[in-house]
């Protein structure tokens, strides 16, 4: 059973920075598919970010793209989402989540693909 934890979350106004965190344990981290995730109030989760099990492929939504960059140290069990240049728009809880599927060969987008999940972390951006 893979365990996730987000750290970093917190308040910032707008045009800041922020890195969130996920640490895994209980799985071997390299081979999962990492990916974050949002969920503002009112709104279903959508994605935001993921990244393939070696690292060299990544994907990011329209609305974060130029803005976050997703990374991950396989050493230290961790996928990283920095995110700068905050917009109000940005306010939401943020969830980390690992795709175990070895055959994945595309980067997956969709909830529905990622097996385990973390509790989230609150980002809130103020304008």
């Amino acid at each position: 059973q893979v365990q996730l934890v987000e750290s970093g979350g917190g308040s910032v106004q707008a045009g800041g920075s922020l890195r969130l965190s996920c640490a895994a344990s209980g799985g071997t981290f390299s081979s999962y598919t990492m990916g974050w995730f949002r969920q503002a109030p009112g709104k279903e989760r959508e994605f935001v970010a993921v990244i393939m099990r070696s690292g060299g492929s990544t994907n990011y939504a329209d609305s974060v793209k130029g803005r976050f960059t997703i990374s991950r140290d396989n050493a230290k069990n961790t996928v990283y989402l920095q995110m700068n240049s905050l917009k109000p728009e940005d306010t939401a809880v943020y969830f980390c989540a690992a795709d175990h599927n070895p055959f994945r060969s595309a980067t997956p987008t969709r909830a529905l693909y990622y097996d385990y999940w973390g509790q989230g972390t609150q980002v809130t951006v103020s304008s």
